[in-house]
């Protein structure tokens, strides 16, 4: 889905274009560019289906469900040509050591409902979170959106300056893309649910450039720690479930690594933060446009 968005979109910086992001039932790669208008596929993982709608009224649908990768793949490609959306994709996943093309990929054949289910309403809990965050910062900041390679939810603080090269090296990712998603210096967020390098559900906070110092600050809750092959602090997923308050975990958690990452680096945190009485309360605003005003 993240690879039809791609090859249709603008390139936005930082490859945010091709990013998904939460809906009220799942995933959506929102409006992408047609002849004659737009189409849009959305997960819905309460029905347990990917849906295709255009604008000129046209619908499809996907079953989620145990299918082979390929299966899948040529479920979809079909269901695009026959809406007029026919797309050529790069043909094979980013970010992952298995790089098998879709369209041969029948050893990956799984789908359990109940645990897609719970990874968005996972995600869906984060996001809600995560919006606040983003909500204090005034600086360049990105959406709080899902990367489908890396497979993180994730919102990115700018410092406004320029960072080094990257060096690379992302498995099945291309040398310039890396190096243009870390073009700036940045502090960002995320939730992952682990794999190879860490099995373990994690929110992370990473800074690129990593400034000097940056792995001994002091990080909150207690739960949080550095993990050192990753090169981030990271607060483990059980930690913030059991605790007493978990939004509460996670906003502290993302405060405090943030103004490591800041403080560290020199950033201008008065040039891109509110001033001490913070952003407007929601609702609080008046003067807008709307019903009732």
């Amino acid at each position: 889905m993240g690879k039809v968005r791609t090859a249709r979109a603008p390139w936005v910086n930082h490859s945010w274009h091709v990013a998904l992001h939460l809906t009220s039932r799942g995933l959506t790669a929102r409006p992408i560019p047609m002849a004659g208008g737009t189409f849009e596929l959305l997960f819905d993982f309460l029905a347990h289906r990917l849906v295709i709608q255009t604008s000129g009224g046209g619908e499809g649908t996907v079953e989620l469900r145990p299918r082979s990768v390929a299966d899948f793949h040529g479920d979809l490609m079909g269901h695009l040509d026959a809406l007029g959306a026919g797309t050529r994709i790069h043909p094979a996943p980013n970010e992952v050591e298995d790089a098998t093309p879709f369209a041969e990929d029948h050893h990956h054949n799984s789908y359990d409902p109940e645990a897609a289910e719970a990874f968005w309403r996972v995600l869906s809990s984060s996001a809600r979170v995560m919006e606040a965050f983003r909500a204090e910062f005034t600086g360049k900041c990105s959406p709080v959106h899902f990367f489908w390679g890396s497979f993180d939810l994730a919102v990115t603080r700018f410092s406004g300056r320029t960072a080094p090269m990257h060096p690379g090296g992302i498995p099945n990712l291309p040398d310039d893309v890396a190096r243009e998603a870390y073009s700036h210096e940045v502090s960002s967020l995320g939730f992952w649910p682990g794999g190879d390098a860490h099995p373990e559900p994690i929110f992370y906070s990473y800074a690129y450039p990593g400034p000097e110092g940056f792995a001994e600050a002091r990080v909150e809750p207690d739960a949080a720690y550095w993990l050192q092959g990753l090169g981030e602090f990271a607060l483990p997923y059980e930690a913030v479930r059991h605790a007493p308050d978990p939004d509460a975990a996670i906003l502290r958690f993302a405060r405090s690594s943030y103004a490591a990452a800041a403080d560290r680096g020199g950033w201008d945190r008065q040039g891109v933060e509110w001033g001490a009485g913070g952003p407007p309360v929601a609702g609080a605003v008046t003067g807008l446009p709307g019903r009732g005003r």
